[in-house]
């Protein structure tokens, strides 16, 4: 078996925002964090050329996805699906096929459901899937706690926010290091 490649590198990952939705993200543990958070990620995905898909759970019942997480979805970057996994959906399948991308940097609601099976679900394909432990969460932190351990125990990489954007940039004293390192507070 390949080893997965260690580091998170902005030609080789996508970021993926799994599920940001009103009707679950008011019963999240954290809500708040996993949005501010996400929204950083996505911040510096931009800057940094990354590949962003979002995707949505049934958004006729669920709605779609808030307006701070939706207002830094490119065009065209949003997918509905089905499955609570993001890649047995086809569609979403075939869009994140389609970047070529070997690394995928998920971050999102629920953990222990659509993120954890999102992850699993890449893993199996072959893909190398970072979780970003302080952009996820579920209804209660257990739930979210055990999805993080399972994740790590199967293989996904679990980091957190700081270390994507950093890994993503490389190196310090560009003009992008200015620019997105602002991102951090």
């Amino acid at each position: 078996m390949d080893v997965p490649p260690v580091l998170i590198r902005p030609d080789r990952s996508c970021l993926v925002i799994v599920d940001i939705q009103p009707k679950l993200l008011v019963a999240i543990d954290a809500a708040d964090r996993v949005t501010d958070n996400a929204q950083v990620l996505m911040q510096a995905a931009a800057a940094m050329d990354v590949p962003i898909l979002v995707s949505e759970q049934y958004p006729r019942g669920l709605g779609a996805t808030v307006p701070p997480v939706a207002d830094l979805a490119p065009p065209g970057s949003v997918v509905e699906k089905m499955h609570f996994s993001c890649l047995a959906d086809g569609g979403f399948a075939e869009r994140f096929r389609s970047l070529d991308r070997s690394q995928a940097v998920i971050a999102g609601i629920e953990a222990h459901v659509c993120v954890l099976q999102t992850a699993l679900g890449l893993l199996d394909a072959g893909y190398a899937p970072f979780v970003v432990a302080d952009a996820v969460s579920s209804r209660t932190a257990e739930n979210a706690q055990a999805a993080l351990r399972r994740l790590d125990r199967a293989g996904a990489g679990i980091v957190t926010t700081e270390m994507v954007v950093f890994e993503w940039l490389e190196r310090a004293g560009t003009p992008r290091f200015k620019d997105v390192s602002r991102l951090i507070k």
